[in-house]
């Protein structure tokens, strides 16, 4: 099979939400200009630089009630700042209750029950079970081609980790089970690994 995005796939579901897969999810917690909390999941996200280390991620739809994005964006675009906390198995449930089409005054932290403690390097919260969260200051939103569709670019200026999630000195992440996106409504728990030293070394 052979098609052009511009024409059409003729399939019951667009093919291309599952190619690429899996991606990890980047949980975003925000807090508006007005003191209101915000969290919500991001398959489109990932680390791209060591140092500084950075990340990016994108928001591709709108909701009425903000203009032409979603809180999340909204957000960030008042306070330069957000907090991306890592999914693990034990928080696939409200990690997927906090992607509802709530209003911009839901606070998803309580909707879903969740503890939330505060960043040291930026005014947010995040995630208290998380594995790991990442503290971002936002450097640039780049307008993408579409309709509402926004890159988002930050850098990391502090991180957490549980001290459970540490062992030998490594960040342990197969002991909590990372969630990714596959496609679709498919997600996955990532449960096993393999090494492969690079060539030289």
């Amino acid at each position: 099979m052979f098609y052009r995005p511009e024409d059409g796939h003729g399939l019951p579901h667009n093919p291309f939400n599952a190619i690429v897969a899996p991606r990890p999810i980047g949980w975003i917690s925000t807090r508006g200009s007005d003191e209101s909390e915000n969290l919500a999941p991001y398959s489109f996200f990932n680390a791209v630089a060591y140092t500084p280390p950075q990340v990016v991620f994108a928001s591709t739809s709108t909701k009425p009630d903000r203009d032409g994005t979603k809180d999340t964006v909204a957000n960030i675009r008042d306070t330069g700042v957000f907090c991306c906390n890592v999914v693990s198995d034990a928080l696939k449930d409200p990690m997927n209750e906090s992607s509802g089409p709530w209003d911009k005054d839901t606070d998803e932290f309580a909707h879903t029950g969740l503890d939330r403690s505060e960043c040291q390097t930026i005014p947010c919260s995040f995630v208290t079970a998380a594995p790991a969260a990442l503290e971002c200051r936002m450097t640039q939103i780049v307008t993408l081609e579409g309709e509402a569709n926004f890159l988002v670019i930050a850098t990391v200026t502090g991180i957490h980790i549980r001290d459970d999630a540490l062992k030998d000195g490594l960040f342990d992440y197969m002991a909590f089970g990372p969630v990714a996106r596959m496609g679709y409504r498919d997600f996955t728990t990532v449960r096993d690994k393999y090494a492969m030293p690079r060539p030289g070394e």
